[in-house]
């Protein structure tokens, strides 16, 4: 898989037939390979061993009703009182992060209203902190630590 602008770490792959999968700490599974997938699991580590995010905390693809469809985004970290506080949107390397993509996570978050946006394709890394007092965001040159 492409090397990305992350810290190395060590994953559990097997081969099921001629599918690469990937284990999964947060779902306790193993899931396929994808290059959109070895972005979210190297940026789940991240969070979880540079920005002491606790496991715990982390819900991976979970669903979420928008405009009566169903839809899933990547990643959901909740604070300690269990209210959501970070949402991840991974791209695989090669799609570039646009306004498009800002937008879906953006329509998502209408449903969770958490404080941290990120978006990631795992070589280009962009933070938002949300201020619903004024309706607006602002960049972040971090991603903010637990």
């Amino acid at each position: 898989m492409q090397v990305l602008n992350l810290p190395t770490y060590s994953f559990k792959l097997k081969q099921q037939g001629n599918r690469t999968q990937i284990f999964d700490a947060i779902r306790k599974k193993y899931v396929v390979l994808t290059p959109e997938e070895w972005v979210r699991q190297n940026f789940l580590q991240y969070l979880i061993q540079e920005k002491k995010f606790p496991a715990s905390l982390i819900a991976v693809e979970a669903g979420l009703k928008y405009n009566q469809l169903q839809k899933r985004m990547d990643v959901l970290v909740y604070d300690k009182s269990g209210n959501p506080f970070l949402m991840v949107e991974c791209k695989a390397p090669e799609v570039k992060i646009t306004q498009d993509v800002f937008d879906q996570i953006a329509r998502y978050n209408m449903v969770f209203k958490v404080k941290y946006l990120v978006l990631t394709n795992g070589l280009n890394h962009f933070c938002c902190e949300m201020d619903y007092s004024s309706n607006t965001y602002s960049y972040l040159e971090i991603i903010p630590n637990f």
